[in-house]
């Protein structure tokens, strides 16, 4: 198994899993965990073993705050996923890692289907065009429904949803799922198993019916968003499994359709067919394609950066992170060229040079250090200084200002004070670091009260 990062781009995927609270996203996180290797114990929220929960407040209350970046590998794909927060509290988290992510994973509870957050992430979603599929989890509750689910997701996010599963059995009795595009059975045997493999079995007779509408449903949905598709369908042309793929990955990317895949996380059905997907039909960085940003000189000028090693040095700083070991940390999505450790690079937002300290290949608390990072890749870097959340960082000769982004102002504000005159100056440096690393927590003096808001 590969272990560190790749250069092919074509094998890399930039994704986030978001969702409504308690869809199930960091369950889903921690499978995808287990599966690909990096844990050799599978995590659980509930129980504050979540790996992608690492901070105390999450492990106590079993939901994520902040987003944990993790790095893993499935099948010589190296994924870089993103768990973001499915309260409405810290919208502000989700905000900044879509802006720097090529694809996404929105999870819903398959009881509630579409839920408030839900929408509120969708709209962000679509507002930086990420493309997106859909993990309907939780089918093994009670009250579950697959249909009930893909319903709502048409109607109150107005998605065009394309059904790449039917479930086979309902509730407890939920076993597997039905892969409509290679026309097999995915089942996972056993209560006790931890769904390391499943079995492709024959596709069960009392559904059969079901699955071909199903199918069919999904070739002419494929036939009404991709031309070519819909030639070879009219044609009456044998449809083989790469085509049929061929044409998702297409409308996916263009952001026609939204594949939908089912399974439950918690008891470990599902998730392997969501890897393969994921790969399938997600965007790599050579796919998003070049990034433009405008000359810091000339602001009338646009200027473009593509995802490769041989072009100037241009990065997105999308979060700062405390870190109780190593101090400040700083994420990056690099868009271009190469960063290596102990380089010089300049912060052009601020148009103030900056030394890069160590890189770190992160899983989510834990990190690998490297010595230099290349384009279409998300590290945390330490020793900038100067920089913080939205800003550019570019090869000093070669500047560009790459798009920021937009936070929602705060809507309370509360006056707070240290207990004893002595915490002024840490409350002040707590303050500080707080700011720095939230851009919807603001702070100033009250020039009448002289308090601190």
């Amino acid at each position: 198994m590969a272990t560190d990062i790749t250069t092919d781009l074509t094998r890399v995927r930039n994704i986030g899993i978001m969702a409504h609270i308690d869809a199930g996203k960091t369950t889903t996180t921690e499978r995808i965990l287990f599966y690909t290797g990096i844990n050799y114990k599978i995590g659980e929220v509930h129980d504050g073993g979540a790996t992608m929960d690492w901070m105390e407040q999450e492990q106590e209350r079993g939901i994520t705050i902040t987003s944990a970046a993790t790095t893993c590998w499935w099948k010589d794909n190296q994924i870089n996923i993103i768990d973001t927060p499915g309260h409405v509290d810290f919208t502000v988290e989700v905000e900044r890692n879509l802006r720097v992510l090529d694809g996404a994973i929105a999870v819903f509870d398959g009881v509630a289907g579409v839920e408030p957050q839900s929408e509120n992430v969708w709209r962000q979603a679509d507002k930086y065009g990420v493309p997106r599929m859909c993990f309907v989890n939780k089918l093994d509750r009670t009250g579950a429904s697959f249909d009930f689910c893909v319903k709502t997701i048409r109607e109150r996010l107005g998605a065009t949803a394309l059904v790449l599963q039917v479930p086979i059995g309902a509730e407890g009795d939920f076993i597997g799922v039905v892969d409509l595009v290679g026309m097999r059975a995915l089942v996972w045997r056993g209560e006790t198993a931890i769904g390391e493999d499943y079995t492709v079995e024959e596709i069960p007779a009392d559904i059969a019916d079901e699955v071909e509408e199903a199918r069919e449903h999904m070739l002419e949905t494929l036939a009404d968003v991709d031309d070519d598709f819909a030639e070879l369908f009219l044609d009456g042309s044998e449809l083989t499994v790469d085509i049929i793929k061929a044409a998702i990955r297409r409308s996916t990317l263009d952001a026609k359709l939204n594949p939908i895949l089912c399974g439950t996380a918690f008891k470990n059905k599902g998730v392997q067919p969501l890897l393969d997907a994921v790969i399938d039909y997600l965007p790599s960085p050579i796919d998003v394609g070049a990034v433009t940003g405008l000359d810091p000189r000339d602001e009338s000028i646009t200027d473009t950066r593509e995802p490769n090693e041989s072009e100037p040095f241009a990065a997105l700083a999308f979060k700062i992170a405390s870190d109780p070991h190593l101090g400040k940390l700083t994420y990056l999505r690099v868009y271009s060229g190469r960063l290596e450790s102990g380089s010089t690079v300049i912060n052009v937002t601020k148009g103030r040079k900056e030394r890069i300290g160590k890189i770190y290949q992160m899983h989510a608390n834990k990190r690998a250090e490297i010595a230099s990072v290349g384009a279409g890749q998300i590290v945390a870097v330490m020793g900038l200084k100067d920089t913080t959340t939205g800003e550019t960082l570019a090869d000093p000769q070669k500047q560009i200002v790459l798009e920021s982004m937009t936070f929602p102002a705060p809507v309370i504000q509360v006056a707070i004070e240290p207990k004893t005159k002595s915490d002024q100056e840490k409350l002040g440096v707590a303050i500080q670091r707080l700011a720095e690393e939230d851009p919807t927590f603001q702070v100033h003096t009250d020039e009448e009260t002289g308090q601190t808001i």
